[in-house]
């Protein structure tokens, strides 16, 4: 496994009336945080929060292009971001004990923290399609390029970590500094990743490695 220290490209809040930040994704222009009772749209050129939406928002984010997904409780909410309705609701596979989420590949990929283990569930029913063991608590996931990455925070101790999809094998870590927790993780699809900071409040910024082809 190859580790590094993670670079911090820039910190974004603490942000009022948001004392912790949840999950984390990206539209394209946006950064949404979640803050357990709003969705907070981020432009990370300006740091400043646009608008936010009201909604239950107790653990992962991800967005497919059109829709937000938001874990509430043992729940995910579909969830227009223009207007802020919920047009759906599926049950979560943690019944509760989940963190982190994303899309890819037309799916859901929730990460289940104590369990230490990623899900890919159905976006429709929440059907659960295939999982995936990890050696560390799981916090935010992400896929960019193909590549499935997690958040992991236990104690003192947080990485951001590339593993392999079918075997759970960690390829590479990325170890925040001490006392800086990953929370939501998501890929801008180039080369940053935005992590939730958890009670800190804020958002980070790291720079994402490009490996070199072969």
């Amino acid at each position: 496994m190859k580790r590094s220290s993670a670079e911090i490209l820039r910190e974004y809040g603490p942000f009022p009336g948001a004392e912790r930040v949840n999950g984390v994704t990206f539209d394209g222009r946006h950064v949404w945080f979640a803050d357990g009772g709003k969705l907070n749209a981020l432009d990370p050129e300006s740091g400043k929060v646009e608008r936010s939406i009201e909604v239950a928002s107790h653990a992962g984010t991800a967005f497919d292009g059109k829709h937000l997904f938001q874990i509430a409780e043992d729940r995910i909410h579909k969830i227009d971001p223009a207007t802020g309705r919920v047009l759906a609701t599926i049950p979560a596979p943690g019944n509760g004990g989940d963190s982190g989420m994303a899309w890819a590949e037309g799916s859901l990929w929730v990460g289940q923290h104590q369990a230490r283990r990623i899900h890919q569930i159905d976006p429709e029913t929440g059907k659960i399609l295939r999982t995936i063991e990890s050696k560390r608590v799981v916090t935010g996931v992400t896929w960019v390029d193909g590549e499935l990455w997690h958040g992991t925070w236990e104690g003192e101790e947080s990485d951001v970590r590339r593993i392999d999809p079918g075997t759970g094998e960690v390829l590479e870590s990325l170890e925040m500094p001490a006392g800086t927790g990953v929370s939501g993780l998501e890929s801008d699809g180039g080369d940053r990743f935005f992590c939730g900071g958890g009670g800190s409040g804020k958002v980070r910024a790291v720079r994402r490695p490009r490996r070199r082809a072969a």
